[in-house]
């Protein structure tokens, strides 16, 4: 169990870092803001609600008191936008899928450690 909280807590740090940082990004950065109009997004509102949306799920995700349900949103919510994020890149001829893949490598080693865990928990 020690080993499955390593991976979860190193996993969720880098990830939530990665998302945090994005989200800085989406509100603080003109080329950010730029980035979205060019991949065809609707321009402020879209951009905000993400960068919103990315500090709340990386809270769920970090916070012990959030119930397991909501974690599993967060999950899921931040699933859908690497999947949408690789779609855009895609889509507009982008080929830098670095960062993508370390945000999928990161997410999917917390959320199968977490899974881990709680299977031991209710076990326990």
């Amino acid at each position: 169990m020690k080993n499955y909280k390593l991976m979860f807590w190193i996993s969720t740090g880098l990830f939530s870092a990665f998302m945090l940082f994005s989200a800085y990004g989406y509100l603080t950065s003109e080329e950010m803001k730029g980035a979205f109009i060019h991949f065809g997004f609707p321009a402020d509102f879209f951009r905000i609600q993400l960068a919103v949306f990315k500090v709340l799920g990386v809270l769920a995700l970090v916070l012990p008191f959030v119930p397991r349900t909501l974690k599993s949103f967060a999950y899921a919510g931040f699933a859908i936008n690497l999947i949408s994020a690789l779609i855009a890149h895609i889509a507009n001829g982008y080929h830098s899928y670095g960062l993508i893949i370390f945000a999928v490598i990161t997410i999917t080693l917390s959320y199968f450690s977490y899974l881990k865990l709680q299977k031991e928990v209710t076990l326990a």
